[in-house]
């Protein structure tokens, strides 16, 4: 059976690997984590939609996960050179194979939270589920433009949130800071068994804490 796996990320963990992110210890408001944002060369010199834009950018953490529950708190914003288009996009990726050539990610954007009353409809794009590499959220969005794979949250740039996933071969569903905000019915990865991901987009400077992994038995 699955091992239960968590880490303050008060450090990178032992086994972590890096793609196209760096990771360090910080500390901000009062709490210490691991300060996660794309590289420079990513950051200023990639292209979207190939080196960023629901692409493989997060810590990879080792883990044996397929079901059961991920939790972290995170805190996210913008960068000095994030373009307009950046909303403080992180979150967490699962299902990680190959190194991160297949995944599963639910990640918030705090600057479409409703606490900001942000232009329609960026309200109702809060959080986001997405599946790499064949499903971003573009084409999950232009092929169901009713919007269940993303939903508003009250959340908000620079503020610690706690995010959780309970994952299930028949669906994910998401709760931020308690409160259950999207439930996607039919994830496009159902069955995989991979690592766990700290995942950021561009533009975004975000912490992470408290990791806890508990495989369902």
């Amino acid at each position: 059976m699955p091992e239960p796996f968590s880490h303050p990320l008060t450090h990178v963990p032992a086994g972590a690997v890096l793609r196209s992110v760096t990771a360090v210890p910080t500390q901000v408001d009062g709490r210490t984590g691991l300060r996660v944002q794309l590289t420079d060369e990513v950051a200023h010199e990639g292209r979207p939609g190939v080196d960023y834009v629901d692409q493989p950018t997060f810590v990879i953490i080792p883990a044996d996960f397929r079901t059961g529950t991920i939790e972290v708190d995170l805190r996210a914003g913008l960068t000095a050179s994030a373009p307009d288009s950046a909303r403080g996009f992180a979150g967490i990726a699962y299902h990680l194979v190959d190194g991160g050539d297949r995944f599963e990610s639910v990640y918030l954007r705090p600057l479409n939270g409703a606490s900001l009353d942000p232009p329609a409809p960026r309200q109702l794009r809060a959080v986001q589920y997405f599946a790499y590499p064949d499903w971003p959220f573009s084409r999950l969005r232009d092929t169901y433009p009713e919007g269940v794979y993303e939903a508003g949250a009250d959340i908000e740039p620079d503020r610690w949130i706690h995010l959780m996933l309970v994952v299930d071969d028949a669906r994910v569903t998401v709760t931020v800071d308690g409160v259950e905000v999207l439930t996607v019915r039919e994830p496009k990865s159902a069955g995989v068994r991979g690592a766990i991901g700290l995942f950021v987009d561009i533009g975004t400077r975000a912490e992470f804490a408290n990791l806890i992994v508990e495989p369902s038995s």
